[in-house]
């Protein structure tokens, strides 16, 4: 591993990594906190200040941990409620935050230990500090759906002479999209691309026009849907993106979490036990949905809990770690990365940036 005084040098960090687009969050049931960032949108931040004191060895550690208020905290919720009620394996300190940049910054200063961030970020900020944070795992695969009225559209083939309304010119939702078309034989010319300032101005064009198109992130889509009844999701970009890859291949994902190294090297066994118990909280979102929902709403990710549990089945919630993260992850970012080399910090990340418990 490189260096750790490495995480202190420099300045040009990340103050402004927040979606334009999708791969998303949001604190209501109305949707409106974006949880994607990108790469494109960063400015300076200060990586000089010293990490807040150390916890002596002596100590039991708590482990301080960011994340944003989407899909991407769905899956911590169990072990949040857990940690709260003193019955949790670990000791966490948990903090949500609605912007990237704040999350990140704290990141940045040593406030935080673990973050849970969008991938491509995750990359963006592994390049600005020159290796020195690692993925442990992949806690969301995607969460963007094409939503429209029009019974025609059943495959990506279909898209062709359509106008498509999204959010996220030159972030991942666009690099995604364009993509997949271009995987089913689709190039520019065969589609329009139309750019919102946010969700609720897809959903907009979708309600002014029957034969319109957009593409939503969860929980978005889930909450189009119940609002205007002829919607539907008539694709999921994931099995499109797994569909072209084929078995074996990388995936679509939304969101990772990420650990400072110099945390990781004085405390793997508690980051270790924060991998276990985050899996175990990330299953219990799925296969608990109604009790995680309730979960979800309590800690202010969506408004209410009715959403949350029609929402929460189409998140993609997971927890993939070792190999498998490492192959899903890498081709994502391949394919950012082939599209525009900013959006994943300027270069892929090297084989130290993917943790394998040893």
């Amino acid at each position: 591993m490189r260096n750790a005084g490495k995480w202190k040098k420099g300045v040009a960090l990340l103050t402004a990594l927040v979606l334009a687009a999708g791969l998303i969050g949001c604190s209501s049931g109305k949707g409106t906190e974006p949880e994607e960032t990108t790469a494109k949108e960063t400015t300076a931040a200060d990586m000089t200040a010293e990490p807040a004191d150390e916890t002596t060895a002596a100590e039991p550690v708590t482990v301080r941990v960011g994340s944003l208020k989407g899909p991407t905290s769905m899956g911590l919720v169990s072990l949040m409620d857990r940690a709260e009620q003193g019955s949790a394996e670990g000791r966490y300190e948990f903090r949500m935050e609605t912007a990237a940049d704040t999350l990140l910054a704290a990141m940045i200063k040593g406030e935080l230990d673990i973050a849970l961030v969008p991938a491509n970020v995750a990359s963006v900020l592994y390049n600005k500090t020159e290796g020195q944070v690692a993925v442990i795992d992949i806690n969301t695969l995607g969460v963007l759906y094409v939503v429209t009225a029009d019974e025609g559209i059943q495959s990506m083939a279909d898209l062709k002479g359509k106008t498509i309304y999204l959010t996220g010119k030159g972030t991942s939702p666009e690099y995604v999209l364009r993509y997949l078309l271009a995987e089913n034989g689709l190039t520019e010319a065969d589609v329009t691309l139309e750019f919102k300032s946010e969700a609720a101005e897809v959903v907009s064009a979708l309600a002014a026009d029957p034969t319109a198109t957009g593409v939503l992130p969860q929980p978005f889509a889930t909450v189009a849907c119940a609002q205007n009844e002829s919607f539907r999701t008539a694709l999921d970009l994931t099995a499109e993106w797994d569909a072209v890859q084929g078995e074996g291949g990388s995936r679509l994902v939304t969101g990772v979490t990420v650990v400072r190294k110099a945390f990781l090297e004085e405390q793997e066994a508690a980051v270790q036990t924060l991998i276990r118990e985050h899996e175990a909280s990330a299953a219990f979102a799925r296969e608990n949905v109604e009790e995680a929902a309730e979960l979800v709403a309590a800690a202010g990710i969506i408004e209410k809990a009715a959403v949350a549990a029609k929402a929460m089945p189409y998140c993609n919630i997971t927890c993939l770690t070792g190999e498998e993260m490492q192959e899903a992850l890498e081709g994502y970012l391949t394919v950012l990365f082939e599209q525009d080399p900013s959006a994943v910090g300027g270069a892929l990340p090297e084989a130290d940036f993917y943790y394998s418990a040893q």
